[in-house]
């Protein structure tokens, strides 16, 4: 109770309870709206820890799991947070555009991305000195401008499991597509918003910049959570196989096979030493 006190504290000081003017709301948003003062609507902070932690504990999962969770932030306030909490836990991120297709469309994304990488190898190994300056020139710009919106999503190999989304309503093509691939969605929805468009919704202020901080590192740190005890859980199947490993090779030993593949004699009484034959064969005379 003390931890949800404490965490209802901070997001108050951080304005996210602050919501839109009245006349802009989406009436879906009624369970989440505290009160009404002077035309604006104050967002319920009880309904939002209660959201955070079951978004959390989701998303902990996921990444407990191995897979990829996409937080998306194209606003101005919100890019620079998402680029730094996606880059912390090793998530791919989208905080200057959302290309249409990003997600339904992924075998070309990923083709822009390759290309992209293959002009970034050609700059580093030197094969730029056999072309001409202005193709040179020509290819680092569009190195600069595909890295601009693809960089965030460079190592992503395939679809990712989840996306964190910050302001569902500004980011409507992401949603889209996330639900048209069945992929699941969480994300801030503000009082003009529809919480239904999204899987796990976190009523809040996505407007203010401290609003969107305090509930992005919260989600990074539960997704660095769940990617920790993931990195455990994998030490200790690590230990266990060669503990294993180490019973089965003493069982053998133990058993007397042996690694040179002869049989080792057994202990026992001390074998009677024949003198060697003597010259032509035959061993030596006895003296009477």
């Amino acid at each position: 109770m003390e931890n949800n006190t404490s965490l209802q504290q901070q997001l108050l000081e951080a304005g996210v309870h602050f919501g839109h003017l009245r006349k802009k709301w989406n009436p879906k948003m009624l369970p989440y709206i505290y009160a009404e003062k002077k035309g604006i609507h104050i967002i319920d902070l009880n309904k939002t820890v209660e959201c955070l932690q079951e978004t959390a504990l989701a998303l902990k999962n996921i990444a407990k799991s191995g897979k990829k969770i996409m937080f998306v932030g194209t606003k101005k306030q919100a890019k620079e947070i998402v680029t730094e909490c996606a880059q912390r836990v090793n998530m791919p991120y989208v905080t200057e555009r959302w290309l249409g297709g990003m997600l339904t469309n992924f075998n070309t994304v990923r083709k822009s991305v390759k290309k992209m990488q293959s002009i970034e190898k050609m700059l580093n190994d030197g094969s730029f000195d056999n072309i001409t300056k202005k193709e040179r020139l020509q290819l680092s710009r569009d190195k600069d401008k595909m890295e601009k919106v693809l960089g965030g999503i460079s190592q992503l190999g395939r679809v990712p499991a989840a996306l964190f989304i910050i302001d569902i309503g500004h980011e409507h093509i992401a949603m889209s597509e996330a639900k048209r691939l069945g992929i699941t969605t969480f994300g801030m929805v503000d009082t003009n918003c529809d919480p239904n468009k999204v899987d796990f919704p976190v009523p809040a202020n996505d407007d203010a910049t401290k609003s969107i901080a305090i509930i992005t590192n919260y989600i990074t740190a539960a997704i660095a959570e769940g990617l920790a005890e993931r990195q455990a859980e994998k030490s200790d199947e690590d230990d266990s196989e060669e503990s294993a490993d180490n019973a089965l090779r003493f069982s053998v030993d133990e058993e007397g096979g042996d690694s040179e593949g002869g049989r080792r004699s057994k202990p026992g009484a001390p074998k009677r030493r024949v003198p060697a034959a003597g010259a032509g064969g035959r061993k030596p005379a006895l003296k009477k």
